[in-house]
């Protein structure tokens, strides 16, 4: 599959493409669409990249209206139900809202013309203008293969009692330094860079992903948005993630046991960090890094290459799946062609299809 821009395929957007590719290959598809219970158009609209690596965010709604009109001018699917039998990933910070900000993501809303269709996104928080009912709420995209080059023996210690790496301050787009993760970022670093049991740091080793497999609890904070690879990361090195992001909805929570093997830390208690990961029992934590081992739980958070019966994909189909009525036989039409405009602004060219 040609791509204009190798960093597509890489980035913790990239479920939307390898989604695409899976369904090309798998056997729910159907090239009938009066058989079809769904119907999924792939739009690759975080394929749109500034030199920083970052989708532009300005372009993406114009890319998923314009396929919505192509898909709508060609076929009469889309009509008959405006979208309800439709299904669009969407792997935004903020979901089909379409930016990083939340303020500005919340000020959009989600595009109107999907107000129908089913939704497929990493953005999930509990009452936010940008979850639309219905949703599935998946993992963000982590390579398989890179993460399985940093494998460390499994009788390795874990001597890191709390560890993370990222930014705590986004200068650049947060001038003063307190909106960024509503300030959880900043208070973490501010309460706990002297910490003698605290490993935290702006800057990213490359011992990271061996790190993780040494530590007991890795922190996943929220940053703009509330989810980060970080959660898949700790789950599939058995680290406890501790979830600090208010009414956050995980992914797969059929699948995956989220109260039990993870640790939910509300944003007001931030600065109660150390006293509350020290008071948790040995035994709770030993039992937390059992079910961690459960190899099952591990395979759902991954979108395997080749695919792996209960792993990320299939968690999708089965939230479908439970979607709607219908008997044991599900199929998907999908369309093979991609709408992307990557190559110049839109309106300015005609799109390129795959």
């Amino acid at each position: 599959m040609v791509q204009n821009d190798q960093r597509c395929l890489t980035h913790m957007f990239a479920a939307e493409i390898y989604m695409h590719q899976f369904l090309l290959k798998s056997p729910v598809r159907t090239l009938n669409p009066e058989e079809a219970d769904w119907f999924y158009t792939p739009v690759y609209t975080t394929c749109d990249l500034t030199p920083g690596g970052h989708p532009m965010t300005d372009r993406s709604p114009r890319l998923m209206r314009a396929a919505i009109k192509e898909i709508s001018s060609e076929w009469p699917y889309w009509d008959r139900t405006e979208g309800a039998d439709h299904f669009f990933l969407v792997p935004h910070d903020f979901g089909a809202c379409f930016h990083f900000e939340e303020e500005v993501a919340i000020e959009r809303g989600i595009l109107p013309l999907l107000q129908r269709a089913t939704l497929v996104q990493t953005f999930g928080q509990k009452n936010h203008v940008c979850l639309k009912q219905g949703s599935i709420i998946i993992p963000p995209f982590a390579p398989p293969q890179r993460l399985q080059s940093h494998l460390v023996p499994s009788n390795t210690p874990r001597s890191i009692f709390v560890y993370f790496r990222g930014i705590f301050y986004d200068t650049g787009n947060d001038p003063e330094g307190g909106y960024y993760a509503r300030g959880i970022r900043a208070s973490l670093w501010e309460n706990f860079k002297n910490n003698h049991l605290f490993d935290i740091s702006a800057e990213h080793p490359m011992t990271y992903y061996e790190d993780l497999q040494r530590t007991i609890f890795c922190l996943c904070p929220l940053g703009w948005a509330p989810w980060s690879p970080r959660l898949v990361e700790a789950l599939l090195f058995g680290c406890i993630p501790v979830i600090i992001a208010d009414d956050i909805v995980l992914p797969f929570s059929d699948a995956i046991p989220w109260e039990e093997i993870g640790v939910f830390i509300a944003e007001e208690d931030v600065t109660k960090l150390d006293t509350i990961l020290t008071s948790i029992p040995e035994k709770v934590i030993v039992e937390k890094q059992r079910l961690l081992s459960n190899p099952s739980i591990k395979r759902s958070m991954l979108y395997s290459e080749p695919s792996l019966m209960g792993d990320a994909f299939h968690q999708i189909l089965n939230g479908l799946a439970r979607k709607l009525p219908h008997d044991k036989n599900i199929y998907l039409n999908s369309s093979q062609k991609v709408l992307d405009w990557s190559a110049g602004p839109v309106g300015d060219m005609e799109p390129a299809w795959w």
